[in-house]
């Protein structure tokens, strides 16, 4: 009986008005952490690295009813479905419940795990972002974008799920390693290219190693450019798919090198550069500008020339990202410093061109 009233109303329409989502804004605190108060349960999600460094500083700036301290392994081979089902399995342990909350301390790794886990946690719990990288507080930390690796490549496993809160604290920098700052400083680079000239100019005339105030104010600019292309788009729609210059080139350098040569900001510098010989390839970007691009990048160290082997092993590996659709890859390209355009259906020999450029 029910199966033939669903017949007869099948085509009727309900509307579910969502608006008032919009209304989930967040504050993201960039200063030295005071207090984080959570009520009810609450797990801080961290790797062993971090956690011998900072968990002294964090601990006591935590107020809780309940604190759990879960440690997962370090490293970007590591971000998959086994350390997720390792995070769920503590707890249902701990019988955490939809009033819980999780924080993820530590790098963009941790963030991503912490964050899809607690998006799939009796569908969706409460967590915050401690991030402890450069790279994670200018960009892995904000936005809402969680997720895991598998073998077929990066991120393709994940959710968009928003945090509560983003804690960041530079002090966590002060143990980092130079490699890892680098790696952040590639994408303030790569904020300033697509979006504001007159910062890229600005940071060609700052230390960001040695002058802790430029730091603080690189993040901030960072972060208040990203919030603002998130709060305009924030399931990557539209405008947000411009936070992937670099990353299209740069994500197939991390699958082609395991995960394990590179560090993710080092494959997105170098994922810029050939990003930059495409634009320039396409009339968009002055060779100068291409030039200032990858000399900021290099006076921080970053690798910049990757070695392409095979060029169509290499093209395609783009179709398995999950930005390219209806087998047309979506390219980030700088139209001039400071501008971008998004390019689908590039012709296959512009695209080859370029990575030949990178043959050794």
């Amino acid at each position: 009986m029910l199966y033939n009233w669903a017949q007869k109303v099948g085509n009727m329409r309900v509307h579910i008005d969502l608006t008032q989502e919009q209304q989930r804004g967040y504050d993201i605190f960039i200063e030295p952490i005071s207090t984080i108060r959570i009520d009810g349960k609450c797990a801080l999600v961290t790797n062993p690295k971090v956690g011998g460094l900072h968990l002294d500083y964090l601990l006591p700036k935590i107020e809780a009813k309940e604190l759990y301290i879960i440690t997962l392994p370090d490293g970007e081979e590591y971000k998959r479905w086994e350390s997720v089902e390792e995070l769920l399995d503590r707890l249902f342990d701990h019988r955490f419940d939809r009033k819980s909350t999780l924080i993820a301390f530590g790098g963009g790794v941790v963030g991503d795990m912490v964050g899809f886990g607690a998006a799939i946690f009796q569908r969706g719990i409460d967590f915050i972002q401690v991030p402890t990288t450069l790279l994670a507080q200018v960009d892995a930390s904000v936005g809402g974008k969680t997720g895991i690796n598998n073998r077929y490549g990066k991120n393709l496993i994940g959710a968009f799920h928003q945090p509560k809160a983003v804690y960041i604290d530079t002090y966590f920098l002060k143990t980092l390693p130079p490699r890892e700052f680098a790696a952040g400083v590639a994408e303030i680079v790569k904020m300033a290219v697509i979006f504001d000239r007159d910062f890229f100019h600005w940071l060609e005339g700052v230390d960001l190693r040695r002058d802790e105030e430029a730091l603080r104010e690189a993040i901030r600019r960072s972060v208040t450019l990203k919030a603002k292309i998130v709060a305009l788009d924030e399931r990557e729609g539209g405008v947000r798919a411009s936070l992937n210059y670099g990353h299209t080139f740069g994500h197939v350098i991390e699958n082609e090198t395991g995960y394990k040569e590179f560090l993710h900001g080092e494959a997105v510098a170098m994922g810029m550069v050939m990003a930059n010989n495409l634009a320039m390839r396409l009339g968009l970007l002055e060779p100068q500008e291409a030039e200032a691009i990858e000399d900021l990048l290099k006076r921080y160290d970053l690798p910049t020339r990757y070695k392409v082997a095979n060029p169509e092993a290499f093209y395609q590996r783009f179709f398995l990202d999950k930005k390219s659709t209806n087998r047309q890859i979506a390219f980030v390209l700088p139209k001039g410093i400071g501008d971008f355009t998004i390019k689908r259906g590039i012709d296959r020999e512009d695209v080859m061109a370029t990575l030949k450029e990178f043959v050794p």
